[in-house]
């Protein structure tokens, strides 16, 4: 088993962005504090699900940066692979966040350049699979 806590998580940026908590062959987890003013940059993974657990705040999220949406307190999103997503905290209080990646895909950030008012990007190729694992077993039949 892995602990951590959200208090005290150690942050990209010193007072804010992302902070692992939580890191394993199955998954990550980690919190994200966006100030006031501050903005996830537009991102999406190529091999892992990326979901949110709204923990305090409000936020703008964009996704696929032609949809948006008000994050608040208690609220649950997940994005599939390839799926773009942009946040911004345009409110005057501090956001924060729980995101977990599933499965573990370090490396797996892939930020597009654009924020709101800019035209929207080519979209990224769709994701390849990884390469399948070999697992050992008994075969069937």
């Amino acid at each position: 088993m892995q602990c951590a806590s959200t208090e005290g998580a150690s942050y990209r940026h010193a007072e804010w962005g992302p902070a692992y908590l939580v890191q394993g062959p199955s998954s990550d987890i980690g919190v994200l504090m966006l100030r006031p003013g501050d903005a996830m940059e537009n991102h999406y993974h190529k091999y892992c699900d990326e979901s949110f657990v709204v923990l305090e705040g409000e936020c703008a999220l964009w996704v696929r940066c032609t949809d948006t949406y008000t994050m608040r307190q208690g609220g649950v999103y997940r994005f599939e692979p390839g799926e773009m997503h942009y946040l911004i905290n345009e409110s005057d209080a501090p956001f924060r966040l729980v995101f977990i990646k599933s499965p573990a895909s370090p490396g797996d950030t892939h930020a597009v350049p654009w924020t709101p008012g800019r035209s929207v990007p080519r979209r990224p190729p769709d994701p390849r699979p990884r390469p399948a694992t070999t697992t050992t077993g008994e075969k069937s039949g």
